[in-house]
């Protein structure tokens, strides 16, 4: 009985000393799959200029919105949260942001995609 009583005991010490109140390099890493919840893409057809596809990147988490780039799906990119993209041919694209997030130290990209169909 006292040789279990001891094994519980060494069980705990190990346990509370391995999880200890210390900082642990696992715990700055960044949960991008969290992240990407709260980015969301925007578009919208310009009414005067059906060629012309507006684009924007919305970011809601704690984080910090550091970058994004576009493919537009026609061999052009871009850059920034918000663009505008004309089309020079009519046709459905598939528009991409890769869309980086920093905090605490770490960042993450996430790629969202869009497929958009120019008149």
């Amino acid at each position: 009985m006292m040789k279990k009583l001891t094994m519980i005991l060494m069980s705990t010490l190990v346990f509370f000393g391995i999880n200890s109140c210390s900082k642990h390099e696992d715990e700055a890493i960044f949960d991008c799959l969290a992240a990407s919840i709260y980015i969301k893409l925007h578009n919208s057809t310009d009414t005067n200029f059906p060629k012309l596809m507006n684009y924007s990147v919305e970011y809601t988490g704690t984080g910090t919105l550091a970058e994004v780039k576009w493919n537009f799906g026609d061999g052009t990119t871009g850059a920034g949260t918000v663009v505008a993209h004309m089309y020079t041919a009519a046709g459905t694209y598939e528009a991409k942001a890769d869309v980086t997030i920093k905090k605490e130290g770490s960042e993450c990209t996430s790629t969202l995609k869009r497929t958009v169909t120019v008149d």
